[in-house]
């Protein structure tokens, strides 16, 4: 067996938050406690476990899951499900899946699309092309069809919006909803009204009461309008679904949908230098803090990932890196989609600026840093020799595709 450790954060933010449902199920259990005189109390019935058989078993050297006086984080967390057999109508998203996964704005958008679905409705997320996401289900998905081939591949928008068409006739969703982001959502959602002939509500951060509430005069009023068939949301429009589980049953058309004559012609895409992309717009931000010992191995690294460096204040102050390059409420909010901090121990101020981050890697020797806390995914160990497995994985992975390639 490996000996690294395995977190799982939603277990641990489920045992933080009182108000979950599974809150009380994921508290340590009590064994044992001092009473008012001083003395030592046990619960017997707390100690063991129930059998295959339904049978309380007692082990009392602790080898079993029940002698452990604390709950694991990482046990699996199994919410309830919720179905929808016959759905009355259905509430269309769809996700910009940039990357093939979905973003914390989809996610929002989902928990927007299932404010509006309420008990009856089935909330249908439409997905083009292949996909790396496997928590629909978690992430509020009743029924996905994706939209598969060359022609919706890449950069073509007429296409797509032929295929929105296809599915609105199939299925005549209530509302449409779809992310106004820079990643795709915000054009396509435009071009398909445009289409169907709505007026949309765009810029939408709360939709209550039957109406739409957006940002409006450069973001410092809001307009409020009835609510729209067709509405793009912005980011934290809602909660994300996270106390239930659902079915993310496939769905297919009944038709096929027609080839479109683009007028757009994809060149595919432009490379660009990492470090010409401003700290706020990066999708893949390495930084490095106090903890990094070795500053010419760190910019291999990040050079070999191909990510936007970045730094904690710590190190922009010792002048290992650049004052714009600085992380935090003190210097950049930064919204990555992965966000990588090695040696940072995680100020509040730094914690503040990658509070928007999707996924946050921390590589720190201290496994009770608040970095490691915040993060998704922790490895505890020696900075140089991480970052040197890491330019190893990278080299050897490139040498794979090149062999298959030829």
């Amino acid at each position: 067996m490996s000996d690294i450790i395995r977190r799982d954060p939603r277990a641990e933010w489920i045992a933080r938050n009182r108000l979950h449902p599974l809150h009380a199920a994921m508290q340590p259990v009590q064994h044992s406690w001092m009473g008012p005189n001083g003395v030592i109390r046990k619960n017997p019935h707390g100690i063991g476990f129930i059998g295959p058989n339904g049978i309380k078993r007692i082990d009392r050297s602790g080898a079993q899951q029940g002698g452990s006086s604390k709950r694991s984080a990482a046990v699996e967390v199994q919410l309830p499900l919720h179905q929808v057999p016959a759905p009355a109508f259905y509430i269309c998203v769809v996700p910009d899946m940039v990357g093939g996964r979905l973003s914390s704005h989809d996610k929002d958008l989902l928990g927007l699309a299932h404010q509006l679905a309420g008990a009856d409705g089935a909330v249908l997320a439409v997905v083009f092309g292949e996909h790396k996401e496997s928590a629909f289900a978690s992430a509020g998905v009743d029924r996905l069809l994706v939209l598969e081939g060359e022609a919706f591949s890449g950069y073509a928008p007429e296409q797509r919006v032929q295929g929105l068409r296809a599915v609105d006739n199939q299925f005549s969703p209530r509302h449409w909803l779809l992310p106004d982001s820079r990643s795709g959502g915000g054009e396509l959602g435009r071009r398909f009204a445009a289409a169907l002939g709505e007026r949309p509500a765009t810029r939408v951060w709360q939709v209550k009461d039957q109406e739409c509430i957006g940002r409006a005069g450069a973001g410092l009023q809001d307009l409020a309008r009835p609510l729209a068939r067709l509405i793009l949301a912005a980011v934290e429009c809602a909660e994300p679904v996270s106390e239930t589980r659902h079915e993310a049953l496939p769905v297919e058309l009944s038709t096929s949908v027609a080839r479109s004559l683009s007028r757009i012609e994809d060149l595919g895409a432009v490379a660009v230098d990492p470090a010409a992309i401003p700290m706020a717009e990066a999708e893949f931000i390495f930084s490095g803090g106090n903890g990094v010992k070795d500053w010419a191995l760190f910019h291999q690294t990040a050079a070999a990932l191909g990510a936007t460096e970045g730094a904690s204040r710590v190190a922009v102050d010792d002048g290992f890196m650049a004052r714009d390059r600085q992380v935090g409420a003190s210097g950049t909010w930064v919204t990555a989609r992965v966000y990588v901090a090695v040696g940072i121990s995680g100020a509040i101020q730094h914690l503040q600026g990658i509070g928007a981050c999707d996924k946050v890697v921390a590589i720190n020797l201290d496994p009770g840093c608040d970095m490691i806390k915040r993060a998704d995914l922790s490895v505890i160990g020696e900075s140089a020799g991480i970052l040197q497995a890491l330019i190893d994985a990278v080299a050897a992975y490139r040498n794979d595709a090149k062999r298959d390639a030829a």
